[in-house]
């Protein structure tokens, strides 16, 4: 089965996982800082990064289908969970099989947070930072729009996006700790 539409399922769903990936990790990342968000609860801001994550999930398995079932290219099933031993372009292939490895134990760690000892969960969490940026060389890799200037701009936005949202915890880590 292939044809331009699983195509375009496929490149439309990476692009998308792109932003909601962003958008997850930069709300991640801002939520475990008390001032960010100023009157909102902490609940509010780790509810609205839980169904964005949960959004990015579902794009996943959709991205990740679309390009199983697309025979245009040989990619199987399990090249989408071994991260090597792909045929198609198995470098950048491998790349993203480990992002969405590491994005299935963020995401069941997180369902079994209540059960697990809080730096165990927060551990393999951080590992969501690693998939993200996996995931980023992974489409510019493998990505057919990698060269347009739309693409390059949107990457880059995300790119810088998540390294300000980094920052602002980061300083805000140090002046706490100055404080103190």
């Amino acid at each position: 089965m292939n044809g331009p539409l699983l195509w375009f399922l496929n490149r439309g769903t990476g692009i998308v996982l792109l932003v909601v990936m962003t958008i997850s990790v930069v709300l991640g990342v801002l939520s475990a800082r008390a001032r960010v968000g100023g009157g909102t609860p902490g609940f509010v801001r780790a509810l609205v990064h839980r169904n964005v994550a949960l959004l990015a999930v579902a794009m996943l398995v959709v991205h990740v289908t679309s390009a199983v079932v697309d025979t245009y290219v040989d990619i199987r099933w399990w090249d989408a969970l071994v991260p090597w031993g792909g045929l198609y372009q198995p470098v950048w292939l491998g790349l993203g099989a480990l992002a969405l490895d590491l994005l299935a134990a963020v995401t069941l760690t997180s369902l079994l947070r209540t059960r697990l000892p809080h730096a165990a969960w927060r551990l393999v969490h951080w590992a969501g930072y690693l998939a993200w940026g996996i995931a980023v060389v992974h489409g510019i890799g493998i990505g057919t729009d990698t060269e347009a200037q739309w693409s390059v701009g949107l990457t880059t936005a995300c790119v810088v996006a998540v390294v300000l949202a980094a920052g602002v915890r980061v300083t805000g880590t140090v002046r706490k700790a100055i404080r103190a």
